[in-house]
């Protein structure tokens, strides 16, 4: 990144379409400072989050055994685009499998974590290497990452866990992290991520939200690609490249909005 392009303007305002799960939203904040070139606060990237954690369950609704989130992700978002925001982004993997319908009813250009996460994939491994995926069983089983397009003719050759991998480590790791059982999380993310890597993985992509919170490189003995820090990479990159043509509105300039939307 040219870090003397963009510093000496306001970057866009990002929404970030957040609480699925609350601890993953704050986690992906943290990622967008440290990835963002700034010296002074006045050189961040302008945040503005709706982090609403009772949108329905995205798995349980891809399984049809409950209600489907998209229309409260849309309420979600309603709120950033009536705050300001220019550009969305949605910190679950899972949640975009309702990507297209968020982004047509909120009308503003929106990121694909997927697609930041495969491009860093796609960039860092030669074409032959083999890639394993950790992600909640509504990821894998939609193909949200196996079946994306991706330009360019290149593809990621997947691994996925086996069965009994994600019966025993990834789904309970996954739903320990959602608890605040971080340790535990830990235990089971970590042993899923090497089983992978045992079985012929070069690298292995955390394609849910919550792995990167207590799974990294140094844990796993392998290589990782946080789908959360691709985001964050990618979403700082985009607000820097369309810097913000008005003026940030201050706390009495959000009130004026506010009412001006009826809110």
């Amino acid at each position: 990144m040219n870090e003397s392009r963009t510093l000496h303007r306001t970057p866009a305002i990002v929404g970030v379409l957040g609480g699925m799960g609350p601890l993953a939203t704050v986690d992906f904040m943290r990622k967008m400072l440290i990835a963002t070139p700034a010296a002074v606060d006045q050189e961040h990237v302008p945040l503005l989050v709706s982090s609403i954690p009772q949108v329905p369950d995205r798995s349980a609704a891809f399984r049809g055994e409950g209600e489907s989130p998209v229309e409260s992700m849309i309420d979600s978002g309603r709120r950033l685009v009536a705050a300001g925001a220019e550009v969305v982004v949605i910190p679950c993997n899972t949640a975009h499998l309702w990507f297209d319908e968020v982004r047509d009813a909120l009308g503003l250009p929106m990121l694909h974590l997927v697609d930041a996460a495969i491009d860093e994939v796609l960039a860092g491994l030669p074409g032959a290497a083999r890639v394993g995926l950790l992600a909640t069983d509504a990821t894998l089983a939609s193909g949200l990452y196996v079946n994306r397009r991706h330009g360019g003719g290149r593809s990621v050759n997947w691994l996925l866990p086996t069965a009994g991998e994600m019966q025993d480590l990834v789904t309970p790791g996954i739903a320990a992290v959602k608890a605040g059982q971080l340790d535990a999380g830990a235990r089971s993310l970590v042993a899923a991520t090497r089983a992978l890597g045992l079985r012929g993985a070069s690298a292995v992509v955390l394609g849910c939200t919550e792995i990167p919170l207590v799974v990294d490189t140094g844990s796993a003995d392998i290589p990782v690609v946080d789908a959360t820090a691709a985001l964050a990479r990618c979403t700082v990159a985009w607000a820097l490249d369309h810097p913000h043509t008005g003026r940030v509105a201050t706390q009495r300039g959000s009130s004026t909005a506010r009412r001006r939307h009826g809110s």
